[in-house]
């Protein structure tokens, strides 16, 4: 029997780390209590420390480089479109 993969979510690893990060149990008493191998919980305890909050936000992405993003594809578009604007009127020049 397959034993199925388990996916957390930030929320719970966030917890998870931060009690790892208090030191008030060991990781061992705290792998027991979540279900959870020692190495992950140090593993997302290091990650905690080193990263902040914002860790464990899916794909890894945070707020600003969306922005970002967005704000180059919009200056791309405008870029096409001016591109095509002087080509355009390249073409009538050239005749």
């Amino acid at each position: 029997m397959s034993v199925k993969r388990r996916n957390h979510g930030p929320e719970f690893k966030f917890k998870v780390a931060l009690e790892a990060a208090k030191e008030q149990q060991t990781i061992s008493q705290l792998a027991s209590e979540f279900s959870l191998h020692p190495n992950q919980i140090s593993d997302w305890k290091k990650q905690l420390l080193e990263k902040g909050k914002t860790v464990f936000q899916p794909n890894g992405k945070q707020k600003s480089q969306t922005i970002q993003e967005s704000e180059l594809y919009e200056q791309i578009g405008r870029l096409k479109m001016e591109l095509d604007w002087i080509k355009k009127k390249s073409a009538i020049f050239s005749r």
